[in-house]
């Protein structure tokens, strides 16, 4: 029997990422996971071609994909640790909630 290359997962857990990079940062926490298991299964494709069914080259776009928002969040991520090292925490907290009051204002 022979195994799916299945991109929705990867798709999922990186678009997640990516919505979750307004949060500091933490989308890496998903989109992480996400590249390592796009990596993996494009490995042991490409070294067990007969065992594997789908498209490789669907499977290494989910990866590149999945590489670049975690690029993304990483950046952000990094960031908001910087602005809160040199700014100081009561700094950030008092930025995050002027954001939301002018979310809250625009909705």
């Amino acid at each position: 029997m022979k195994k799916q290359l299945n991109t929705t997962l990867i798709y999922v857990l990186s678009i997640s990422g990516l919505l979750c990079c307004c949060f500091g940062g933490l989308g890496f926490l998903l989109s992480g996971p996400a590249y390592l298991v796009a990596r993996n299964r494009v490995k042991n494709a490409t070294e067990n071609p007969d065992d594997y069914e789908g498209n490789i080259n669907a499977m290494n776009t989910a990866k590149t994909i999945a590489l670049i928002i975690l690029i993304i969040n990483l950046l952000y991520f990094i960031y908001t640790i910087y602005f809160i090292f040199y700014s100081g925490y009561d700094e950030f907290l008092e930025k995050w909630n002027q954001a939301m009051e002018e979310v809250k204002k625009n909705a």
